[in-house]
């Protein structure tokens, strides 16, 4: 009796062009597959630790919030021991909104200057659909 790995193609034939194509067609299907698969894994473990670590950010944030509002209380009752306490607050309130302006405005700049990602990935789908086509074109 034969054994499979002696003579893989069967009793000396060759496969046909037909059947060459249908196992390109399988085992390319069952790549892509396989590729999908490992991808949705590390997508999910990638979610988790950004999740974990979006949390931490989050917690540093509120309390980075309330000791921000801390200082500028501060700073409003170190003013208010040379101008009146209404003065020092108005002072206070406006360098801040000055502030608040120059960040939207250094944000609105950075946005602005983005590409989109969809026209990234699109533009790789481009790439890379060509290349096939170049490639079953030799």
């Amino acid at each position: 009796m034969s054994d499979l790995h002696d003579d893989p193609l069967g009793a000396g034939k060759r496969p046909s062009i037909g059947a060459l194509l249908g196992q390109l067609s399988e085992q390319v299907s069952t790549l892509v597959r396989t590729e999908l698969e490992l991808a949705k894994a590390e997508a999910t473990r990638s979610a988790k630790s950004l999740g974990a670590g979006g949390a931490a950010i989050a917690v540093a944030a509120v309390l980075a919030f309330f000791a921000l509002g801390t200082l500028i209380a501060a700073g409003v009752l170190g003013i208010a021991e040379a101008l009146p306490a209404w003065l020092a607050a108005l002072i206070v309130g406006v360098v801040l909104l000055i502030l608040a302006g120059i960040a939207a405005g250094l944000g609105a700049q950075r946005i602005k200057k983005q590409r989109p990602p969809t026209e990234a990935v699109a533009g790789r789908l481009k790439e890379d659909l060509a290349s096939l086509k170049k490639g079953f074109t030799r």
